[in-house]
């Protein structure tokens, strides 16, 4: 059979059952190349419906470049083609599968199969974290994958060199039954052209639970792979509720996301106008509108949809919910990658939010068949589906019942079981992991798996990364502004904290720490910490750790011996947070870095709350300068201490002189011992440190009363006069004190 052939046949068979159907070509690129135009010249496919995603403009169709394959996300083609010859990446793979609409055909253009493993392209070239070089990246996730591409139904595979056809893909199945007309309910709140729009049972059931959006203090949860038409019914309530004059606001983790909402809603609305690809207006008043995550919970909206909901943080999710009509929709395996976070972490604040909610799951595919090969194939490929254990296989673990692993690459991959375990632990942890984290696992050279098993199954993971012992002409090209792949904590501290000294140490930093959701809060986190730093401490001057930082993770980390040394002066886009980083030395060396970059901290602490992090959250920054590990000197002049103890003890104020109070609000909150509530040390930071206006704070932090806020702070800083006060401060104390 020849190529054409194949393919023509590959096709057919995948029009007849409303699948997909993938078909690699191995071998010569040129070849390939050759092979892939006879296929395409014989396929009856108009050349609009093909797509080719490649470095190269080989064929007369629309070209991607492989490094913008997230643009087509949210789109559909019949024929894609993926030319990895020069750069494979897994992100890319699993997006442009879902590219595929059903009777489509994936086409995959590689090097041959043997000895693909082996081989290395500019993908295992970003893996090649420094100190690490390019022959210290392995292929063990291409070696994988070759491995199912022979093992899967669905998949055609010619050899382009040779003209050998391996496999010819074709599954043959039985005929399929139709799919049930879709009835349309009775009784309904929303217009029927929106119903008539479903394909589904399952897209009816999610549309009538948004109906319960026209209420205030509802929230509906949707789930579903892709494909299933979740975006489209979303879309449809969105169009819906602003026709009936509602504003509705659309977030995702990007606009491109939400694009399928806003074609469904615009559908919906016909005729009305509309001001612009991601806003629409209705006669009505109405309109659907879109923000991106970190604004949406102050957009104020009647009605908020959170599209891809899975990909955003926990805490990001929280603000949302301070909405009162909110519907979130998310996918459970995403193609380019998601956590799950939402459905592990966030359920729990959902159910204690106050609102009403609903729940549905939609399993019908609509863009392809059930079963689909192709579907199968990239979920096992990527993992898309990897889970922790089953909750009863760890439920009795305990710090004292687990055993400490370290989980080799080799042994991750050789071992199915093992490799699903750990991958769905890290997934379940984080809110957006990716195919290309699986690769990373498998193969990046700086990466190292440590973990705590009970009874064979992983109950806690660690992902870290070795980061430092740079060579001094990279030390000094970062220093003078490059940049370096892989050594976050090192390229922070040297380029943007001026330590040129920085990179020389050898450190390990925590990627992501994970404990299974059915034991967490029983100290395996902490045990799991303690065994790294034993291990590590032979060999390695610090650890380290940056995240987006809260209290809980802040005292977390700060327990188990970090302390921090930078919080970010930008908030992350993703989620909506200052990040910390915190060090944790294990050696002299890491001792000497540590300590000098806190004290620095320490120091210029003060000036940053005042200008770029005047809005972090208080408890954030009350728990970050807890960590310190510095020696503090408040350092106020006999004139400074007047001024403090007279607004303490005496009739003096805070706005005659509020630098005379910052160092000491500082010292306190680093290392103090003075008795002060949690309101008082919020008061500290929100007004002394943050500059923040009198009435805001008082209303913030509940006082009756901007007179009320201003005496607290002067009784807030009585106990530091005690502490810390000079001979001058004292002495204005007595005078006040004995009246």
């Amino acid at each position: 059979m020849d190529i054409p052939a194949v393919a023509t046949a590959l096709l057919a068979e995948a029009r007849a059952t409303n699948e997909r159907r993938l078909l690699v070509l191995s071998g010569d690129p040129d070849r390939g190349i050759d092979a892939l135009g006879e296929a395409l010249d014989s396929l009856p496919v108009a050349v609009t419906d093909t797509v080719l995603v490649s470095d190269r403009e080989v064929l007369p169709c629309e070209r991607v470049d492989p490094k913008r394959t997230a643009e087509l996300l949210g789109t559909t083609r019949e024929v894609v083609v993926y030319d990895a010859h020069d750069r494979f990446e897994p992100n890319a793979l699993g997006r442009l599968t879902g590219v595929v609409d059903g009777g489509g055909l994936l086409v995959l253009l590689v090097p041959d199969l043997a000895g693909w493993p082996d081989r290395r392209d500019e993908f295992d070239a970003s893996l090649a974290v420094p100190p690490f070089g390019e022959a210290d990246v392995t292929g063990r996730f291409r070696e994988r994958l070759v491995t199912l591409l022979g093992a899967h139904p669905g998949i055609a595979i010619v050899n382009v060199d040779s003209g050998d056809v391996e496999r010819d893909g074709l599954t043959r199945p039985a005929p399929r039954i139709e799919r049930d007309r879709v009835a349309i309910p009775d009784t309904r709140a929303f217009p029927r052209a929106a119903y008539e729009a479903c394909l589904t049972r399952d897209q009816v059931e999610a549309l009538a639970a948004l109906e319960s959006l026209r209420e205030d203090g509802r929230a509906v949860v949707i789930e579903a792979d892709r494909g299933r038409g979740k975006s489209s019914a979303a879309g449809l309530a969105a169009g819906a509720l602003a026709a009936d004059g509602a504003d509705v606001l659309v977030t995702a983790p990007d606009a491109r996301n939400a694009a399928e909402v806003f074609s469904r809603a615009r559908e919906l609305l016909g005729a009305e106008p509309e001001t612009g690809e991601y806003r629409l207006e209705t006669a009505a008043g109405g309109r659907v509108r879109f923000a991106r995550p970190v604004e949406a919970a102050d957009a104020d909206p009647d009605v908020l949809i959170v599209d891809e909901a899975a990909a955003l943080p926990v805490r990001v999710l929280e603000r949302c919910l301070e909405t009162g009509r909110v519907a979130f929709v998310t996918t459970i395996h995403g193609y380019e990658g998601a956590g799950r976070g939402f459905s592990i972490r966030f359920r729990d604040r959902l159910d204690e939010s106050g609102h009403e909610g609903r729940s549905v799951t939609m399993a019908d595919p609509i863009r392809y068949a059930a079963g689909d090969p192709v579907e199968v194939w990239a979920f096992r490929a990527l993992l898309l589906d990897a889970r922790p254990p089953v909750a009863q296989l760890v439920a009795e673990a305990t710090p004292g019942t687990v055993a400490y692993r370290r989980l080799s690459r080799s042994a991750l991959a050789s071992d199915e079981g093992l490799l699903r375990e750990t991958f769905g632990l890290l997934v379940a942890a984080h809110y957006r992991t990716e195919p290309n984290d699986l690769a990373r696992l498998l193969d990046a050279p700086n990466l190292s798996v440590r973990a705590l098993t009970h009874d064979g199954h992983v109950a806690s993971v660690a992902l870290l990364a070795r980061e430092g012992d740079l060579p001094a002409d990279v030390r000094e090209g970062l220093y003078d502004g490059g940049r370096i792949r892989g050594n976050m904590i090192p390229d922070l501290l040297m380029s943007q904290l001026r330590d040129e000294r920085a990179g020389g140490p050898v450190g390990w930093r925590v990627l992501r720490i994970a404990t299974h959701h059915a034991v967490r809060s029983r100290g395996l986190g902490s045990r799991l910490l303690s065994e790294v730093r034993e291990e590590f401490s032979r060999s390695a001057d610090w650890l380290g750790v940056g995240y987006g930082a809260t209290p809980e993770l802040l005292s977390f980390w700060s327990e188990n011996g970090f302390s921090t040394v930078h919080l970010s002066t930008t908030r992350n886009d993703a989620s909506g947070e200052y990040s910390a980083v915190m060090l944790s030395p294990t050696s002299d060396v890491g001792r000497e870095l540590h300590d000098r970059h806190a004290a620095w901290f320490a120091d210029r602490i003060e000036g940053v709350l005042s200008d770029p992090l005047d809005d972090a959250d208080p408890d954030v920054v009350r728990a970050a300068l807890g960590s310190v590990e510095a020696a503090v000197d408040p350092g106020l002049s006999e004139r400074d201490w007047i001024h403090v103890a007279g607004a303490a003890y005496g009739p003096g104020t805070f706005d005659v002189s509020p630098g005379s109070f910052r160092p000491l609000a500082v010292s306190h909150l680093i290392d103090g011992e003075a008795p002060l509530t949690d309101r008082g040390e919020r008061l500290l930071v929100r007004k002394v440190l943050q500059g923040r206006p009198w009435d805001g704070v008082a209303e913030e932090l509940g006082f009756v009363s901007t007179r009320m806020c201003m005496r607290a702070l002067g009784e807030s800083f009585k106990p530091l006069v005690d502490e810390y006060g000079s001979e001058a401060a004292l002495e204005e104390r007595r005078r006040y004190a004995d009246e």
